[in-house]
C-alpha cells in the first residue's frame, strides 16, 4: 500500500509540473493586467517544437529551450495585436489558442506516433532528479526524488515569482502596471513594453509546460496532447487568485486528481472510464463555482485593470 501511494504522489508531482508551469507564467500575464486566452495553443505549438527539436537533434535541453522561445514568440504576436492594436484580449486569445491547435497539428503530421527513444538513440540526456543519493529511501525516496529537475525548478519558480511580485522594486512596477496602468505611466513607466515582457515570460513557461509533456511526460507527439491543461491553467489563476504559493498548490491538487483516475483504474474499481476521466473538469469547475460565489473576495485580489485596454494617447 505505502509503495502504491509513494509512486501516487510521484505521479501527481509529475503530472501537476505542466499545469504549474503554465499557471505561474499566466499569473505574470494577469499580474500585468492582461488576460491570455492563447495558453492551450502555445502549449501545444512548443510542445510539437520541442519534441521535434529532440527528435531530430537528440538534446533534450535544446528541446526545452526552442520550445520556450516558440511559446514566447507565439505570446509577443499575441502582445502586438492586444497591446499595440488595441484588439479585445479574449477574442484574440481565443484565436492565437485555435490557431496554435490547427498549426501544431499539422505541423505535427510526421512525428504521430513517434517517440523521442524510438526516433534517436542519441538522446542521452534522461529525466532522472539530481538527488540520487537519497532515491533509495524507503517512501521519500520513490515518491519525491526521482523526478526530473523540472519538477523542482518550477517550485523553485513559484518561490521566485512570489518574492519578485511582493519584495522587489520591479515586481511593484509590475503590480502597478495592472492595478493603474494610467498612473503608471504617467510616473514615466513604459507600460506597453512591460506588458509585452510579462506576455513573453508567460508564454515561455507555457512552452516550456507544452514540452515538458512531449518530452518527459508523455515522451512521444499526439495531436492535440494537452487536452485542455491550458484552460485548467487559466483557470487555476483564479482559483489561486493570484497567489504564486496557491497555483503550485492548485496544480499538484489538479494533478492528484488526473493520477487518480488512473489508479482507480488500475485497481480494477468499476467506474465507467468516461466518468473518471472526466473528474479533472468536474473539479475545475466545482472549484471556480463556489470560488465565484465570494465575488468580494476575487474583486479585492484580482488585478484593476485586468482585461481592460490601455492606451497611452
Amino acid at each position: 500500500m505505502s509503495d502504491q501511494i509513494a509512486l501516487l504522489i510521484a505521479a501527481t508531482l509529475n503530472s501537476g509540473t505542466v499545469i504549474a508551469l503554465a499557471a505561474l507564467g499566466l499569473l505574470i500575464n494577469e499580474k500585468a493586467g492582461v488576460v491570455n486566452l492563447g495558453a492551450e495553443g502555445m502549449m501545444l505549438i512548443a510542445a510539437m517544437v520541442g519534441f521535434a527539436v529532440v527528435h531530430n537533434s537528440g538534446s533534450i535541453s535544446l528541446g526545452f529551450l526552442a520550445a520556450a522561445a516558440a511559446g514566447a514568440t507565439a505570446a509577443a504576436l499575441l502582445g502586438f495585436l492586444i497591446i499595440w492594436l488595441n484588439t479585445n484580449q479574449y477574442a484574440s486569445g481565443l484565436a492565437l489558442s485555435l490557431f496554435g491547435t490547427g498549426l501544431a497539428a499539422f505541423a505535427g503530421i510526421p512525428y504521430v506516433g513517434k517517440t523521442i527513444a524510438q526516433s534517436n538513440s542519441a538522446v542521452t540526456e534522461t529525466s532522472q532528479s539530481v538527488f540520487s543519493a537519497i532515491q533509495q529511501v524507503p517512501f521519500f525516496g520513490p515518491a519525491f526524488f526521482k523526478q526530473h529537475i523540472l519538477v523542482y525548478g518550477v517550485v523553485l519558480l513559484a518561490f521566485a515569482i512570489a518574492w519578485f511580485l511582493f519584495k522587489t522594486r520591479f515586481g511593484l512596477i509590475l503590480r502597478a502596471v495592472g492595478e493603474s496602468p494610467e498612473s503608471a505611466h504617467a510616473l514615466g513607466y513604459p507600460v506597453r513594453k512591460i506588458r509585452l515582457l510579462a506576455m513573453m515570460f508567460g508564454g515561455a513557461c507555457c512552452g516550456l509546460a507544452g514540452a515538458y509533456l512531449s518530452i518527459i511526460y508523455t515522451p512521444l507527439w499526439v495531436e492535440g496532447m494537452t487536452a485542455g491543461r491550458g484552460w485548467i491553467a487559466l483557470a487555476l489563476t483564479t482559483f489561486a487568485t493570484w497567489r504564486p504559493g496557491r497555483v503550485l498548490l492548485g496544480a499538484y491538487l489538479f494533478g492528484g486528481i488526473t493520477m487518480v483516475q488512473f489508479h482507480l483504474q488500475g485497481t480494477g474499481v468499476q467506474v465507467p472510464a468516461q466518468l473518471l476521466s472526466m473528474l479533472p473538469y468536474i473539479a475545475t469547475i466545482v472549484v471556480l463555482v463556489l470560488i465565484s460565489r465570494n465575488p468580494t473576495w476575487i474583486r479585492l485580489n484580482m488585478p484593476a485593470s485586468l482585461g481592460k485596454i490601455f492606451s497611452p494617447h
